[in-house]
């Protein structure tokens, strides 16, 4: 056996994806590895190590309001897209409908669309209502592009439950919304939870939409892009960057981590997804 074997077992498709994963996650290797540079320049080799730039972040007002700005418009998002995907998933899962797969079409549409086309359309929108931009139309603009990713998690969610368990809350006297609110929810809670930290997690990290339709609050992709103009400051940007990354990651890998649980467990359970 060659090396090249050795190395790629699955031949030029293990090889390939390789290739891709270098391409794709290598840069952002060294935005960590820059953000500990002594130097303010990103450059090889590194001059020292440090951990200033990092130390330097809680001393910046502008910073931590675009921080809380970002917390909040993330909370709210996530919260809302997770409710309104909530009723669409059951509704589209449970009930056959007229127009059901042209509705979940329309929902998904923001997946594909691109956002600047999106942003600027919902600035013309918010404009025509009449509406001053501020946190709140961001919020509106991140639940628009959240709710497709919490239509993915949530309906298959809804998918693998086990009907049979509302049917038995049903004959027990128990009435629809308190089925749904004591047996089909606590079912779906994994799902629930992933969804909330997707759409966390995209809100949190969403440029285009803050762009067009912040105002004078910042949020922290808004706060960033504008410390770049300045070459001073690009130390702590690739501080901020880091940590960001790393929260991203982190949630995202809890969010993986409940649906294959819930998954493992639908599979084990005959259709429970729980």
């Amino acid at each position: 056996m060659t090396a090249r074997r050795r190395l790629f077992p699955g031949g030029w498709l293990s090889a390939y994806a390789f290739l891709y994963v270098v391409f794709l996650y290598l840069p952002v290797i060294f935005l960590p590895i820059f953000s500990i540079n002594t130097a303010p320049t990103p450059k090889f080799p590194l001059t020292g190590y440090t951990l200033k730039w990092y130390q330097d972040l809680p001393k910046t007002p502008a910073l931590l309001d675009a921080a809380w700005n970002s917390l909040i418009v993330g909370i709210s998002a996530s919260v809302l897209s997770t409710l309104l995907g909530i009723l669409a998933a059951r509704s589209i899962t449970r009930y056959r409908y007229p127009g059901r797969r042209t509705i979940n079409g329309l929902i998904m549409a923001p997946l594909v669309l691109p956002e600047i086309i999106l942003a600027i359309s919902m600035l013309l929108v918010m404009l025509q209502l009449g509406l001053s931009l501020s946190l709140f139309t961001v919020v509106l603009g991140h639940v628009l592009i959240c709710i497709p990713y919490s239509m993915t998690v949530l309906t298959a969610g809804f998918e693998g439950f086990d009907r049979s368990l509302e049917e038995a809350s049903a004959d027990l006297g128990e009435s629809a919304f308190g089925t749904f609110r004591r047996v089909t929810l606590p079912m779906v809670a994994p799902a629930i939870i992933s969804s909330l930290l997707v759409s966390f997690t995209i809100s949190l990290d969403e440029f285009v939409i803050a762009f067009f339709l912040t105002g004078t609050e910042t949020t922290l992709p808004i706060y960033i892009w504008g410390q770049l103009r300045f070459a001073a400051k690009l130390p702590g940007v690739l501080a901020l960057g880091t940590l960001l990354l790393v929260a991203s990651f982190v949630l995202m890998t809890v969010a993986e981590i409940l649906r294959r649980h819930a998954a493992r467990r639908t599979q084990s359970e005959g259709g429970l997804y729980a």
